[in-house]
C-alpha cells in the first residue's frame, strides 16, 4: 500500500504535470480564468486519466507494438466522449465555460504520456493510482492558478467577492495574466522544492 501512496505523492509533487513536467500548458493557461474553471478542467482530465491508465494497462499484453499509439488515442477518445456527454447532460454551465477544451482532452500530452510511460509498463492497480496522483497534481495546479488569477483579476474566489472592484487587475483574467501567474507559481514551487 505504501508503494501506491508514493505513486500518488510523486504525481502531486515530484512529477507534477504543470509545475515540474510543464505538460498540458494549453488547457492550463486557457481555462484557468477562474478557480471553478481550473477545478473543473482538472477533475475532467483526472477522470479521463484514471480510466485510460487502467484500461491501457489491462490491454498492454494484447496490443501489438505497431498500433500501440492509435489504440491509446482511441481509448482516450472513448472516455473523453463519455465525459463530454455527462458534462453536457448534468453540468451545462461547466460545459459552456470550458467549451472546446473538454474534447481537446483527447490530445492532452499528459494522458498520452502517462499511458506510454507508466500504464503500458505497470499493473492495472498501479496505473490506476498513477492516474489519481498525476490527476490530483494537475487539478491542484489548475485550481491554484485559477484562484490566483480570479483573486487578482476579479477580486473573488469561487465566485465569492473578496476585494472591491477598484482593486481588480484585468490583466490577470486575460492571456498575459495566465503566463505571468504561472511563471510566478512555478518559481515558488521550484524554490519550495529546492529547500526541501
Amino acid at each position: 500500500m505504501s508503494n501506491y501512496i508514493n505513486i500518488i505523492k510523486n504525481g502531486i509533487i515530484k512529477d507534477n504535470p504543470t509545475f515540474v513536467l510543464m505538460l498540458g500548458m494549453c488547457p492550463t493557461l486557457a481555462t484557468t480564468t477562474s478557480a471553478l474553471n481550473g477545478l473543473s478542467m482538472g477533475l475532467a482530465t483526472m477522470a479521463v486519466l484514471i480510466c485510460t491508465n487502467f484500461v491501457i494497462s489491462c490491454m498492454k499484453k494484447i496490443t501489438p507494438d505497431k498500433v500501440r499509439i492509435p489504440v491509446f488515442i482511441v481509448v482516450i477518445a472513448a472516455f473523453v466522449t463519455m465525459l463530454q456527454m455527462v458534462i453536457k447532460a448534468f453540468l451545462p454551465d461547466i460545459d459552456k465555460s470550458l467549451g472546446l477544451f473538454i474534447p481537446l482532452i483527447v490530445v492532452n500530452c499528459i494522458i498520452l504520456g502517462r499511458a506510454e510511460a507508466f500504464a503500458c509498463k505497470n499493473s492495472p492497480v498501479a496505473s490506476l493510482f498513477d492516474g489519481i496522483g498525476i490527476g490530483l497534481g494537475f487539478t491542484l495546479a489548475l485550481t491554484l492558478l485559477g484562484i490566483v488569477r480570479e483573486v487578482l483579476g476579479a477580486g473573488s474566489v469561487f465566485g465569492t467577492v473578496l476585494l472591491p472592484e477598484t482593486y481588480n487587475i484585468l490583466l490577470f483574467i486575460l492571456p498575459p495574466g495566465a503566463f505571468i501567474s504561472l511563471g510566478f507559481l512555478i518559481a515558488i514551487v521550484n524554490k519550495l522544492r529546492s529547500n526541501s
